[in-house]
């Protein structure tokens, strides 16, 4: 058997002599995995659909290049043939986006119109009914009468099939074409035929057909094929890894991995972590469809007894380890031959690894078993689990080998819920703990027990079941300490789930119940209420101010001070004082917690908020990094989408767009899995920042719900400073101000003082100086009491704004020149463009131009498209010749960057390259990375090989030379 995999810019035809760029062997067809192809021979495929899309990189090459031949004229056709769920669709997908300049038609088979004949003829050929007038009349009038458009006697299926290849190369002749079929399975059968006959025929026209189906097909016979299989073991790992936000124990990895034979879908569609728990719940934690379970039950009571005992043995013991598996059936009884019976029952297969043939097949043989089989089960396999090399594995059996209080199981469970933490996570420690509590008898160890299942499980975000432990908790005979460490976490949970207007007054409480009994405990409580009511904002019940004054009483816990104790005195002394007089203890705090651990002091989670009102972004940074990885490697999900949210805003704030989505993207898996509701403040800055009308007003009515149910506060404040972004970034000062009026009247503690340099830019514009000035005035307070460069630079840009002559001038050079020092790429830009518009309104347009290019350049770049325009414009004004930027390939550069490559090759520093071309050294090496990513290559000696015309890296790099670089450099 032989197979054959060609280019398909070489349009290779094949038997039929349809033009096609990917040709398997007669009876085969193409599974393409990354980094190679291999031909499977078509067989019966799986089960559920999904819609996700690993890296596949042969396939998307396959694609692309498909795109590009249709592009470029030539006819291809394809056939996408997998299980459902394998990610065909996503397939199709990436080819859709990868057809620029081709018209896409798509069409998708509905089961429900399978029965309409050419039903999907006309979702194709209907919208190209304009061209039906050039075919000739017989076809004209069969494909009118198919697709429901003329009447006429019963169609010609040959007539129609000759019809639809030429309306689509009439339709091709205009612009080339590409048809995209997704469920043809469900197609009617006449639809599927003619797309068939079709196929077959594709010549010279520019149209390009490409199916998705599933097994079968027969109509779709001669046409190339491209296998889409399950995922390699890599690649499903991987894709598991990213959807499952937490750890995962190594073996259930395998288990999953294994039984869902690498299925996309399958692999999405799994349980939550916190169902999981980190995959000690393997066994019965798979939900499974009503028609599905029953077919598996009907298959399991089929089986003699002793297979019966054996396929629900296995289901119990999640490793996948058939010695495992085989010893503990040796302590039931269950002779040898019963594993031939449960491996002829296609349930289950006994190789290297014990695997469910069926993804949802252990699931219900696990749920499907008597109460006293499961024990027995459970029992046998914890005799034979070695209790050194896994005893957590050991101990997680032997407490559901029992059903009555056992105070030495209940011991081991504690004992190993920390190490089940480090192989599984949060949540599979809250299993364990969950379980000891189950078996506790004891009062008082009772309760202590509850108290830290409930702790755990907020921390991984299971927020409905901690409150049942706390309720629990309330009938069982304990302490004041008990007591008071139960209002903190029922407070704790209000603020991780809702970050609502309650919050504050129950940690406020809470914290003073802690006073007498546990000190630093309660500095902490109260630290955690100052911050639950910064969030909740103007519609806390109890403010910052009030919990000040509660915690300005505490006595000093000793002199070896804690993170917490340094943070809460800047807190209080910043609610009291105000940003000047509480400038020391919130340096104190930074400088005690940007260095902490995680893991050890509790305060560094909020030591961001010292740094963030110190204008601090680099030390904010340090602390929310360390705290989201950390909150990452735990599985952590109860705090991880506000820790999220932060270090989103800032990564946005630093230019990189890109990274900041994905963060958004990570809050929405997080919150979908915890179901905690979390004003969308990342995602409205970051939608202003690109500019985004639709996006941003979406998002501020999503936010007006948070405020209103939730009783977010900071969310009203978030949409209002997004809002006031927007505006200015599309010149639209008269809103802006009023967006911008209305963040800083609510006085939050760190966005009310972000929302302060849109206000002075608003009111600048708007002429209206006397609230220029007192925002100004506002903004130099907080700036100046943390001295960091991104403050005093955008206060300097503030006050440029409302100067004359000289002091205009000098405040914004101040202001490139303190954020020049930073990461800060889109405050930078704003300010060459602020400084830009000036220069142009004093007259000097050559100094001007130079500032708005480089302006307009890191605006486009970020992705700052309002901000990028409005430069534009600008520079129009100055009688620049500029364009709004096209799509821009990686390889082409700007004549800015093609004059500082050129430099760099020539050996010049940043400095001396600034120097020549009036920018900053900082600049030069913000464009010089742009430069190195564009051209493929990591350093400047790679440059200066390549301008010569020597090799400039290893193979795959991008090849330029100086022509390249010379030629028709875009201006921007």
């Amino acid at each position: 058997m032989s197979t054959r995999i060609e280019d398909v810019s070489a349009g290779h035809p094949t038997a039929t002599g349809s033009a096609c760029a990917i040709s398997p062997a007669p009876g085969e067809s193409w599974a393409a995995v990354p980094g190679r192809a291999r031909a499977v021979a078509p067989s019966a495929r799986g089960r559920r659909r999904g819609a996700a899309l690993t890296d596949r990189r042969v396939e998307c090459e396959l694609l692309a290049r498909l795109a590009d031949a249709v592009r470029g004229g030539e006819s291809r056709t394809l056939v996408l043939r997998g299980e459902p769920g394998a990610g065909k669709t996503a397939l199709l997908d990436r080819l859709v986006e990868a057809a620029r300049g081709v018209r896409v038609a798509r069409v998708a088979g509905v089961l429900a119109e399978r029965e309409l004949a050419f039903a999907g003829l006309h979702q194709l050929c209907a919208r190209f009914s304009a061209h039906l007038t050039e075919l000739p009349g017989r076809q004209r009038e069969a494909l009118s009468t198919a697709i429901g458009v003329g009447a006429g006697p019963a169609p010609d299926p040959l007539a129609v099939g000759l019809a639809v290849l030429g309306l689509l190369s009439a339709a091709a002749a205009e612009q080339p074409l590409l048809c995209v079929v997704d469920d043809e399975q469900w197609l009617d059968r006449e639809s599927a035929r003619t797309l068939g006959f079709v196929a077959r025929r594709l010549g010279s026209e520019a149209v390009g057909l490409v199916v998705a189906t599933r097994a079968g097909g027969d109509h779709l016979a001669g046409v190339p094929e491209l296998g889409v299989d399950g995922l390699p073991e890599g690649e499903a790992r991987a894709l598991l890894d990213a959807a499952f936000p937490g750890p995962l124990d190594e073996r259930a990895r395998d288990v999953i991995v294994a039984e869902t034979s690498g299925n996309p879908a399958a692999l999405l569609e799994l349980p939550s972590p916190l169902e999981l728990a980190g995959g000690f719940r393997l066994p019965g934690a798979m939900p499974a469809a009503p028609r599905i379970e029953d077919g598996l039950r009907r298959r399991l009571a089929a089986l003699p007894s002793p297979a019966h005992r054996l396929v629900e043995l296995a289901a119990t013991d999640p490793t996948g380890d058939p010695v495992l598996v085989r010893r503990a059936a040796e302590r039931l009884g269950i002779p040898h031959q019963a594993a031939g019976a449960a491996s002829e029952s296609g349930l289950v297969h006994f190789g290297i690894r014990l695997r469910f043939r069926h993804p949802l097949a252990r699931s219900v043989t696990y749920r499907s078993a008597s109460v006293h089989h499961r024990t027995r089960a459970h029992a046998a396999l914890a005799e034979v689990t070695d209790p050194v090399a896994d005893a957590d594995r050991r101990a997680w059996h032997r407490a559901h080998a029992v059903v009555a209080p056992d105070e030495g199981v209940a011991a081991d469970l504690e004992r190993s819920s920390g190490r089940a933490q480090v192989r599984g996570g949060l949540p599979a420690a809250a299993a364990f703990l969950e379980r000891s509590v189950a078996l506790t008898e004891d009062p008082a160890r009772h309760a202590e027990r509850i108290l830290t299942a409930a702790r755990t499980n907020l921390r991984a975000g299971a927020f409905a079941t901690a409150i049942e432990l706390l309720t629990a908790l309330e009938v069982v005979a304990c302490d004041e300490s008990v007591r008071a460490r139960a209002d903190l976490l029922r407070g704790q949970v209000e603020f991780a789930a809702h970050l609502g207007h309650e919050a504050p007054s129950r940690l406020l409480a809470a914290a003073r119940r802690l006073e007498p009994v546990d000190l630093e405990l309660a500095r902490r409580t109260y630290v955690d209420a100052w911050v639950a009511a910064s969030a909740a904002g103007h519609l806390a019940d109890v403010d910052p101010v009030e919990i000040a004054l509660a915690a300005r009483s505490l006595p000093r816990c000793g002199s070896a001070r804690r993170g917490s104790e340094v943070l809460l005195d800047g807190l209080v002394q910043l609610a009291t004082e105000g940003p000047t007089a509480a400038a020391p203890a919130l340096r104190a705090a930074v400088a005690v917690l940007v260095d902490g651990d995680p893991d050890r002091d509790e305060g560094l989670r909020w030591g961001r908020v010292a740094a963030t009102a110190l204008w601090d972004v680099d030390a904010a940074r340090t602390m929310t990094s360390r705290q989201v990885r950390s909150a990452r490697a735990a599985g952590a999900l109860g705090a991880l989408p506000v820790d999220l949210t932060a270090l989103a805003i800032d990564e946005a704030g630093r230019g990189d767009l890109g990274a900041a989505a994905a963060l958004v993207a990570e809050i929405d898996t997080v919150t979908g899995v915890t179901g905690s509701r979390i004003a969308p403040c990342a995602a409205l800055y970051l939608a202003a920042l690109r500019g985004d009308q639709e996006e941003v007003t979406a998002l501020v009515a999503a936010a007006a719900t948070d405020a209103a149910v939730g009783g977010q506060g900071v969310a009203g404040t978030c949409a209002q400073w997004a809002a006031a972004i927007l505006h200015n970034g599309h010149g639209r000062y008269a809103d802006a101000f009023a967006a911008a009026e209305h963040a800083v009247a609510d006085d939050h503690v760190s966005v009310s003082r972000w929302a302060l340099p849109e206000l002075v830019e608003a009111a600048a514009r708007t002429g209206n100086r006397k609230a220029a000035d007192e925002a100004l005035a506002r903004l130099g307070e907080t700036v100046h009491a943390g001295a960091a460069e991104f403050g005093l630079g955008l206060e300097a840009r503030s006050r440029a704004l409302v100067s004359e002559g000289t002091a205009a001038e000098t405040a914004h050079r101040d202001a490139i020149d303190h954020l020049d020092t930073g990461g800060a790429h889109p405050a930078l830009a704003r300010s060459h463009l602020l400084y830009g518009e000036w220069l142009r309104r004093e007259t000097r347009r050559v100094d001007a131009r130079r500032h708005l290019r480089t302006a307009h350049e890191m605006l486009q770049a970020i992705g700052m498209t309002a901000f990028a325009e409005r430069a534009r414009r600008e520079l129009l004004a100055t009688g620049e010749s500029v364009r709004r930027r096209a799509l821009q390939t990686p390889s082409e550069l700007t004549s800015q960057e093609a004059s500082i490559a050129r430099l760099a090759a020539d050996g010049q520093t940043n400095a001396e390259i600034g120097a020549q071309l009036f920018l900053s050294a900082r600049t030069i090496e913000w464009h010089l990375r742009k430069v190195f990513t564009k051209l493929g290559v990591g350093s400047r000696r790679e440059l200066r090989l390549g301008l010569s015309g020597a090799p400039a890296g290893p193979p795959g790099r991008a090849e330029y030379s100086r022509g390249t670089l010379g030629l028709a450099p875009r201006r921007s």
